[in-house]
């Protein structure tokens, strides 16, 4: 019974870093890792490997948010600032978007591409999703764009969202998913295991990197399982949308 109980503990220290299984206080380090040396190039990357197509999924998302003026949004893991460039005109003239990251060199990038496209309403925080250092009941929308996968305890990330939603406040996640079409996963998977990595070191020479990202992917909830952790985590109304045969998938929830 103790062998048993030693070997749970243990099984719960542990968690995946793509398809390796690494002590869970590593994991945090080593997306770090990931993205410090991928930051520079990120936005030329994901242009390349989606073929632009990750545009037009983040203005959907933000047109789907129904911010408006004079709120106050977290778009949380939001690095380069590809959603907070088009929330922060949302909520404009007094309202105000607050971009966090954990990773603060990609939210250098973020910060340089907003002050480039003088936007002047937007705050800078270095957060951690599962403990955000926000007030609760604080934000009218929280958005989280191709982050949630990177998280090493999303049920903890998904409940301190809900915290600092403000009651009625909408979450929107958008992440890749599971092709709910067998041949499209098919060619996807080969696209993503063959080409992608190649990719990440033609582009940005790092090809592990990419190779990370695409099995951080698979390890991802499906669509339904993440519906049901948000729901878990005391959403309401929660629904998602898929993008290119489910793809890529936008989770909504509200808080209660």
């Amino acid at each position: 019974m103790n062998s048993e109980k030693k070997q749970n503990n243990q099984e719960n220290n542990y968690t995946h870093f793509g398809y390796q299984e690494v002590k869970k206080e590593d994991k945090i380090f080593k997306v770090k890792e990931v993205f410090d040396d991928v930051a520079i190039k990120y936005d030329i990357m994901n242009d390349f490997m989606s073929l632009g197509l990750h545009r037009i999924w983040k203005w959907v998302t933000c047109n789907l948010s129904n911010v408006r003026a004079n709120q106050l949004v977290l778009d949380l893991a939001g690095g380069t600032g590809d959603l907070t460039k088009i929330l922060a005109k949302k909520v404009l003239p007094h309202g105000k978007v607050i971009l966090s990251d954990i990773n603060s060199s990609m939210l250098s990038v973020g910060r340089d591409n907003m002050i480039d496209n003088n936007l002047l309403n937007v705050d800078y925080t270095v957060g951690n999703a599962e403990c955000l250092p926000f007030a609760d009941n604080m934000f009218d929308c929280v958005t989280m764009a191709f982050g949630l996968r990177n998280v090493t305890d999303k049920e903890s990330a998904l409940k301190s969202i809900y915290r600092v939603l403000k009651p009625g406040g909408k979450l929107l996640v958008l992440e890749f998913s599971k092709p709910i079409i067998g041949i499209v996963e098919k060619l996807y998977d080969f696209y993503s295991f063959n080409i992608i990595p190649y990719m990440g070191e033609i582009i940005a020479g790092k090809q592990e990197h990419y190779k990370y990202l695409v099995e951080s992917i698979r390890k991802h909830p499906d669509q339904e399982k993440l519906k049901k952790m948000f729901e878990e985590a005391g959403f309401f109304k929660c629904n998602y949308h898929n993008f290119n045969m489910g793809i890529v998938a936008l989770h909504t929830g509200y808080k209660v």
